[in-house]
């Protein structure tokens, strides 16, 4: 074999593996990007999910989304297959009576209500509702101002006949209820100091946590959020009570999916609270 071949074949060589390890750097690179692009992509539809959903258009205090603090939910966040639609998926069949129609509640006061609750005794919200009961034991002492304005406005008969307007099924597992106009607009005309927020951290808003929708700091009215599947939010959102019955009642609503089929909207199963009462003791 003559030199000449030899070294011909060993140029051939090298040429064919500086391709080969160019080639291998470029797949690597590829793979690399695409991994990004799915992440950001991923927490757009989530980020703007729970952006658009945990706010209450106060009417002194007209809202907007939350932005650089908006709440994003753990990137592992996935929907349980009970209590879930994906945006392609058809909802399931209605599972409760038709409830009534809610109407729209036009009353305003100028300011808060100026008491608070005794500490000393166990105060709960019942929730009558076309799917059924929820009892809500209030966190008076954690949260005395919140609690106070809920007692107050559920008292004033502003929840009776009153919406639960909004469902999310991914990322966040909650059902929002308290516009008086049924539809995530408006308050009572006045706003409540944050009390009881939790620490920041992995399901920070567990399963029964009944907490008050917000448009920013210090800008809870009347809209809540009951929670029915351990969520991930910034602690930005007064806790007030939990759900000590009835939580099947949302978790049943939530099974059912959101109107038109998507993750986040309308419940297709109308959920109404038909009466809201207070008791102590």
């Amino acid at each position: 074999m003559s030199s000449s071949n030899k070294r011909e074949r060993e140029i051939a060589r090298e040429k064919y593996e500086r391709q080969q390890a160019r080639r291998l750097e470029e797949e690597q690179a590829r793979r690399r990007r695409n991994q990004i692009i799915a992440a950001i992509a991923s927490l757009a539809v989530v980020g703007g999910t729970l952006a658009a959903l945990l706010i209450n258009h106060n009417a002194n205090n007209p809202a907007t989304p939350i932005a650089t603090a908006s709440p994003t939910a753990s990137a592992s966040a996935t929907p349980s297959a009970s209590a879930s639609t994906s945006a392609n998926a058809s909802p399931a069949a209605l599972v409760c009576p038709k409830g009534p129609v809610p109407t729209t509640k036009t009353e305003q006061w100028p300011s808060a209500p100026s008491g608070t609750l005794d500490p000393a005794k166990t105060y709960t919200l019942n929730l009558a509702t076309n799917c059924g009961d929820v009892k809500i034991q209030l966190l008076q002492k954690e949260a005395p101002k919140t609690t106070g304005s809920e007692v107050f406005l559920a008292d004033k008969g502003y929840y009776n006949l009153s919406d639960c307007f909004r469902l999310t099924t991914e990322g966040i597992f909650v059902v929002q209820c308290g516009s008086p106009t049924n539809n995530a607009q408006n308050g009572p005309g006045y706003t409540v100091p944050d009390e009881n927020l939790p620490a920041s951290g992995t399901n920070n808003y567990p399963a029964g946590t009944v907490a008050m929708a917000n448009s920013g700091a210090g800008t809870s009215g009347s809209q809540f959020f009951i929670v029915y599947k351990d969520t991930t939010l910034p602690p930005s959102y007064t806790i007030w009570g939990k759900v000590v019955s009835g939580l099947d009642v949302i978790t049943k609503v939530a099974g059912v999916g959101v109107k038109g089929g998507g993750a986040d909207g309308v419940p297709a199963q109308p959920f109404v609270i038909t009466k809201a009462t207070t008791q102590s003791g």
